[in-house]
């Protein structure tokens, strides 16, 4: 899902809806087992009722009398057109009650009463008692009397029935009432599900307002996409978004920062191909001139020295190419260093053995001073670490004099390795030494790019050292470059 809107809302009415139905189901059913109570009390309350009213006073006529009323006044309501004659409830009929004697003979009862309630509560007491497989016993019914006094549910004519039972000891009277399981469930379901509907109808609400919150939430986000939408190719000026909520403020002083670096990488990519292109236009020129005299030139002698300054130029514009893709490669924007672990002795060792040519060439001593034994192992990029040994000794070779000396020194501390490049060639003035980093620098008639420097502080600075220069002990220049052990 890759909407945030879509999401969260998803994650919150999820949430939200199995909150409410676990609650909605947790009060349905404390609200039903409320509404069984209830109905339980009202049964015991109406046992009580009839106790008083049938006592143990009453004249056979007198008990005659009251049931002949009960059922007349039942008939009449079913039979009756007349609304007040009527009026009730369709449930009076799944109510019942019956008042009985200690021998369990009938003294008065409602007309739904069900037949048999007594001998099945005393069947089930029973079984619960011994067993559902033993005999039922011929204990009298006064005795089971105190025993059976209470709540019970038995199933009686296809239905299933809550009964009460209430032993009054001063009549000698057992009064039974009865409810029928299915009303007191629809009843108890209804009422439940009453409590439940204004969740039941709120959820959709609520959802329909989480849904416009959440809308109203994200709009700063898009707000901010829009802005970043409408905005020129070319436009890298800092966005400006106020006001911006707290959770977006790191999102957009991130995209500020971006465009700051992308404005100033763009702008240092454009004053250095600038740069390449007026440092390679006058060799270019040189290599055309040297190459039409070569063509116009009707002695051999002068065709051939034609030649050989168009090879000498040749040799410099192509170094001056590889320079300046150096110098682009080791962009810190771009750049991924495979930094390992390393013995810097060693590979200096094997890179100033494939140097070494370029010294005797102009009958140059390059050596190497290292104490040993030390430890010279550091975090560092090899290739990198080549480009750096390589440009530094060429720049040594070339303004060193013919038969001078390059000496290469290593120097293990604790948290750092030192390396040193001295040479007795004629050193820089300390007003000038700042000046060698800048690319396309260069001093006097030197036949270089002037980007040497410029590559050694790169490679340093993407291992996290620093560079310095200063006089040599040879009388030259020194170039000391500190590489740290670990980054």
């Amino acid at each position: 899902m890759r909407s945030i809107r879509a999401r969260t809302l998803l994650l919150v009415l999820g949430l939200l809806s199995l909150s409410m139905t676990l609650i909605s189901y947790n009060s349905y059913r404390d609200a039903q087992h409320e509404i069984e109570e209830l109905f339980d009390a009202q049964l015991a309350q109406t046992a009580r009722m009839l106790a008083g009213l049938v006592g143990q006073n009453m004249s056979q006529s007198e008990r005659t009398t009251l049931q002949s009323a009960l059922n007349l006044a039942l008939q009449n309501r079913q039979n009756s057109d007349d609304k007040e004659a009527r009026a009730g409830h369709a449930y009076e009929s799944k109510l019942a009650f019956q008042v009985l004697d200690e021998q369990g003979g009938t003294v008065l009862q409602s007309a739904s009463a069900p037949t048999g309630a007594l001998a099945k509560m005393v069947e089930s007491f029973h079984q619960n008692a011994a067993g559902a497989h033993t005999p039922l016993t011929t204990e009298p019914l006064s005795s089971l009397a105190e025993r059976l006094v209470g709540y019970h549910t038995v199933a009686l004519e296809d239905y299933h029935w809550r009964l009460f039972m209430l032993h009054d000891r001063a009549d000698h009277h057992l009064i039974l009432i009865a409810e029928r399981e299915d009303v007191r469930g629809e009843l108890a379901t209804k009422i439940a599900l009453r409590s439940l509907l204004p969740d039941l109808i709120g959820l959709p609400l609520l959802a329909l307002l989480v849904w416009l919150a959440i809308g109203w939430g994200l709009r700063p986000l898009q707000r901010m996409a829009e802005l970043i939408k409408s905005r020129a190719p070319d436009n890298l000026a800092p966005l400006i978004l106020e006001p911006l909520p707290i959770e977006l403020e790191p999102m957009g002083a991130a995209l500020n920062r971006l465009l700051m670096q992308v404005n100033q990488l763009l702008d240092q990519e454009k004053r250095f191909i600038a740069d390449a292109a007026h440092e390679l236009r006058t060799p270019l020129a040189v290599l055309r001139i040297h190459a039409q005299n070569a063509m116009d030139a009707p002695d051999p002698q002068d065709r051939n020295e034609a030649l050989r300054q168009l090879g000498g130029g040749v040799e410099r514009a192509t170094r001056v190419v590889a320079q300046l893709l150096t110098l682009a490669r080791l962009d810190p924007n771009v750049v991924q260093l495979a930094m390992r672990e390393m013995d810097l002795l060693g590979y200096v060792r094997n890179e100033l053995a494939e140097l070494i040519p370029l010294a005797l060439e102009r009958h140059q001593e390059l050596n190497l001073d290292a104490i040993e034994p030390a430890d010279y192992v550091l975090l560092a990029d090899g290739p990198s670490l080549g480009t750096l040994l390589q440009n530094l000794i060429s720049n040594a070779v070339q303004y060193t004099p013919d038969g001078g000396h390059i000496q290469v020194q290593l120097e293990a501390q604790a948290d750092t390795i030192i390396l040193r490049v001295q040479d007795s060639g004629p050193g820089v003035a300390e007003a000038q030494r700042e000046k060698l980093f800048e690319r396309f620098y260069r001093l006097g008639d030197g036949q270089g790019a002037g980007l040497g420097l410029s590559i050694v502080s790169r490679v340093v600075e993407l291992h996290h050292g620093s560079i310095s220069l200063g006089d040599s002990p040879l009388g030259g220049l020194e170039v000391a470059v500190r590489l740290p052990r670990s980054r």
